[in-house]
């Protein structure tokens, strides 16, 4: 059983004020993450099986006001959070020469390595500490960016115009998660725009029951006939969709589950024949960033 007193999986503590280590020196300690917390903040390093390495920090600079950063491969993600008012800034440039840059299908995968480590290491929801839950809401936002959108942003989100919550939807069966033994809870429609047509058309519309219900080989089902099939629709007309976490921000099932209207028509886009960095979703993955950062839990 995972105990809420996360910080008992720290492997080595940081001292304070100590210079951030990198390369050679994080290169020489075994695979794994390396955390450490105290009261208002939270910092460590993880060094993936292929010997990148990434250090990571996220702390409450003053009451509510949290200050994250993250450094890999050159390059340096920062992150100044203010959810009471749901106002962010983010930033990413290279750790050299503070030029602007922009994510790689690299910087990607060892920044889906990590959050799935803090995932596996940090309480769910709302019983993380909230410095070390925005460290993992951003961690996961950086994992699905796409080389295409800018790093630097200012990110705003307050409920009922930067984000419309789904949690009613994400339920079926009476339930949060597991089978919804054919009481599904259908949610018209999870649609985006792309070359293929608007918002309006049929193809890019999909009937989607959210929620953490079913997941087959990491994806999910749609229904073509009277078959369940594993996999996703290429523009059909309006198919049903379940699974895999449908409408939830993040790219996995993780430790946060926020359903939201912008998380929704992300996936209607990356999973009706697209990929996660398809240009023709960049505008739904923007419209759902202030979503991931500050969307309250559904449960």
């Amino acid at each position: 059983m995972r105990t809420n007193l996360w910080w008992s999986v720290v492997l080595v503590a940081c001292a304070c004020g100590g210079a951030a280590k990198t390369g050679d020196a994080l290169r020489s300690r075994q695979a794994g993450l390396s955390l450490s917390a105290a009261p208002g903040g939270v910092q460590g390093t993880f060094v993936h099986e292929d010997d990148d390495a990434v250090t990571f920090s996220s702390r409450e600079v003053e009451p509510g006001v949290y200050r994250l950063e993250v450094r890999l491969r050159g390059l340096t993600l920062t992150g100044l959070m203010e959810p009471a008012s749901g106002v962010s800034t983010l930033d990413g440039f290279a750790e050299a020469n503070a030029a602007d840059a922009q994510m790689g299908a690299a910087d990607r995968a060892l920044l889906t390595a990590l959050y799935r480590e803090l995932d596996a290491a940090l309480p769910k929801g709302d019983a993380a500490a909230p410095a070390a839950m925005y460290l993992r809401r951003a961690v996961s936002v950086w994992s699905q960016y796409p080389d295409t959108v800018g790093l630097r942003r200012v990110v705003m989100g307050e409920k009922g115009r930067g984000y419309t919550t789904l949690c009613s939807y994400a339920r079926c069966n009476g339930r949060d998660s597991g089978s919804c033994e054919g009481r599904y809870n259908w949610y018209a429609h999870a649609t985006h725009d792309c070359d293929r047509g608007g918002f309006d058309w049929p193809g890019n519309q999909q009937l989607a029951q959210l929620g953490d219900h079913y997941s087959c080989n990491g994806d999910e089902f749609y229904l073509a006939g009277d078959t369940w099939h594993c996999g996703s629709p290429n523009h059909w007309h309006r198919p049903k969709v379940v699974g895999n976490c449908f409408g939830r921000c993040g790219s996995t099932c993780g430790g946060d589950t926020q359903y939201t209207v912008d998380a929704t028509n992300h996936d209607s886009c990356v999973r009706n024949g697209h990929i996660l960095v398809s240009g023709w979703c960049n505008d739904q993955f923007v419209a759902a960033v202030d979503d991931e950062l500050f969307a309250p839990n559904c449960y």
